[in-house]
């Protein structure tokens, strides 16, 4: 009994939280048959409505490569120091699609061509490590809020309390669903994410169902983008479809908040923007570009794995996989795309309902 016991401890340990890098797994239900033969799980599990997208046959993603350019580098005509200069690349945020590369064995030096005709140091360039999370497909109604770690750390045994000595540390972009939920006496929510594992909202990226805005119809596809959470909603209808994290715009950069629509899609596009200031940009071919307010749009992102936090310029910045998804299922919609941008107030959760009511489930 005592090994049946020890065997299912480790058990519980290894599914009660994932990392979501593939698909969300089911939790597996577990229950005590008899005093005699003790705690029995099932063998087949009910499938799991949360998914990882499935990659694409003919996705751009795999073939992109870009680097960032160091200030003022100059550019070369062949990938050789005694070749003409074509210009010098200046400075400020720029980062270049990189088309082929070059070994210069005389030289013991590598080089990257950016543009034909245009090569560059290896020193000069630092090649870009896009994030690799994604967010999930849903095929299904959530039973309850889910959402993500956004920074390493340990879980609480209580709320507002610290975390044990002996509590597991969660890595960033663990996946997350919530059974319960308090308020502290300072104010922060405190959620429960399985077996009595609490942890403080500033560690969490919470999605929960919100209704279609009203000028959105029955049938419509609709993107939800909360500036709070920093998540982001796919929807048909009243109906989620997928779900991610994003970054939205800096402070001095914002994200506006309204209902648009997508009014100019590109597989890539060039950005550049507040030329002659120092927080001048050129980021090359960004990929799966959705303009929804004048020039802010969603797009994927390569140049930083920031999401769950505000970084953009003002466009609302999306794991590479997530924008594609997002990109092509909008192509089949019966409307042009409409995205609603909002700043949630998750206490709006306890002034609706008793405090933690809704977060029900086992």
């Amino acid at each position: 009994m005592n090994r049946i016991r020890l065997i299912l401890a480790l058990f519980l340990v290894g599914i009660g939280l994932m990392v979501v890098t593939g698909a969300a797994s089911a939790a597996v239900n577990c229950y005590i048959l008899s005093d005699d033969v003790g705690y029995v799980c099932d063998t087949n599990p009910a499938a799991s409505i949360f998914n990882a997208p499935a990659p694409r046959h003919d996705s751009i993603l795999p073939a992109m490569k870009f680097g960032r350019l160091a200030d003022n580098i100059n550019v070369y005509a062949e990938p050789n120091m005694g070749s003409a200069i074509v210009r010098n690349a200046g400075d400020g945020y720029l980062f270049s699609s990189i088309h082929d590369t070059a070994n210069n064995n005389a030289e013991g030096r590598l080089w990257y061509m950016i543009n034909p005709g245009e090569w560059v140091r290896g020193e000069d360039i630092k090649l870009a490590s896009p994030s690799d999370f994604t967010g999930v497909e849903l095929y299904g109604v959530p039973e309850r809020p889910f959402g993500w770690m956004l920074v390493d750390y340990w879980y609480s045994d209580a709320p507002a309390t610290e975390p044990s000595p002996t509590a597991i540390k969660l890595p960033r972009y663990t996946f997350v669903e919530v059974y319960d939920a308090v308020v502290d006496d300072e104010g922060w929510i405190w959620y429960d994410i399985g077996f009595g594992r609490w942890m403080k909202q500033t560690y969490l990226s919470i999605i929960e169902h919100n209704p279609r805005p009203a000028e959105v119809g029955p049938g419509e596809f609709w993107v939800e983008v909360d500036l709070y959470e920093q998540n982001f909603v796919a929807y048909e209808g009243d109906r989620m479809v997928y779900a991610g994290l994003v970054s939205s715009g800096l402070n001095r950069w914002p994200t506006y908040e309204g209902l648009f629509q997508v009014w100019d899609r590109h597989l890539k596009a060039d950005m550049v923007g507040a030329e002659g200031k120092v927080d001048y940009y050129l980021v090359e071919e960004v990929p799966h570009t959705m303009y929804f307010n004048v020039d802010i749009a969603l797009h994927g992102a390569y140049w930083h794995d920031r999401y769950g936090y505000k970084h953009s310029h003002g466009c609302v910045n999306m794991p590479l996989r997530d924008a594609e998804w997002i990109y092509f299922w909008s192509e089949n919609a019966p409307n042009d795309l409409w995205v609603w941008v909002h700043t949630s107030d998750p206490h709006n959760y306890f002034q609706q309902t008793n405090a933690g009511a809704q977060f029900g489930g086992p």
